[in-house]
């Protein structure tokens, strides 16, 4: 008696596990891998960004978006055979951007904790960049130990990476967020901040344009600048495909000289980059 009570209700729940099984299945089969989406929607979303010139340019004439962020995008949607769709926004807004499913990737990320809740970061780097900072001409420190300081007022941009190092070096410092890079750029200009802390690619193209002295704290960060998708159950293969492209991009140089084009052309001056600094 009691073994067929045991075969009864071993057969039982052999069955509602088939069942269970079954209608998990067309679940599943929904889950369609990222960058499989991305091909069949037919479109690469990328973030632009207003004053982030030379990574991102807007045509004045014809609200067209270059750059060579703009410019890196194209290059992947070419292959995908999809086109790019700019979406505006800020580094700020980012995580934001991906959590509401407004943008595919997002390049030139500087891993950042918070964002890192939502965002997956690949971990090869597109290319590495410095801290550094634009400063009155007349501010003479040299070292994140002289910036800690309450008598510095030190800009950032906020939810960017930048306020996570300023908050972390430079507690001590009075530490000014601000929403955009050119209302820090204000900052300086009206004298109520001594300098703001930008990626030194960024750092020549502000003095590029207003009379500031870039300078790079010691001892130098080094940045990693690399390509983020928003954190889904289904992005393995897109992370993968775009860790593939970035290593051939790093490896023939492709990066490097895009970035060094990108400078000349925007008429930057790049011999105030450290002797020990490559991209």
């Amino acid at each position: 008696m009691d073994m067929k009570f045991s075969l009864k209700k071993w057969v039982m729940s052999v069955a509602a596990a088939a069942a269970l099984t079954v209608s998990a299945m067309p679940a599943m089969a929904q889950q369609v891998d990222k960058l499989d989406q991305i091909r069949q929607s037919g479109e690469l979303r990328i973030p632009v960004m207003v004053g982030e010139e030379p990574g991102y340019i807007r045509d004045r004439n014809t609200g067209e978006w270059g750059g060579f962020y703009v410019e890196w995008g194209k290059e992947i949607a070419e292959v995908l055979d999809v086109k790019v769709v700019p979406v505006e926004t800020t580094w700020g807004n980012l995580a934001a951007d991906f959590q509401a499913n407004r943008i595919d990737i997002a390049l030139g990320l500087n891993p950042n904790p918070s964002r890192g809740l939502v965002v997956d970061y690949l971990s090869v780097p597109l290319f590495t960049d410095a801290w550094a900072l634009v400063a009155r001409p007349d501010f003479d420190a040299t070292t994140w130990n002289e910036l800690n300081n309450p008598d510095v007022r030190l800009v950032v941009q906020s939810g960017g990476t930048m306020q996570v190092v300023a908050e972390n070096l430079t507690p001590n410092a009075t530490i000014v967020p601000v929403a955009e890079r050119p209302l820090g750029v204000l900052e300086l200009q009206s004298g109520r901040a001594d300098a703001m802390i930008v990626a030194i690619f960024d750092a020549l193209q502000i003095a590029n344009q207003v009379d500031v002295k870039v300078i790079v704290p010691e001892p130098m960060l080094r940045n990693p600048a690399t390509i983020g998708v928003a954190r889904t159950p289904n992005n393995a293969g897109f992370i993968n495909w775009l860790t593939n492209w970035v290593n051939q991009q790093r490896a023939l140089g492709l990066a490097q000289a895009k970035l060094r084009n990108a400078f000349d052309k925007a008429g930057l001056d790049t011999s105030v980059l450290p002797a020990n600094f490559s991209f």
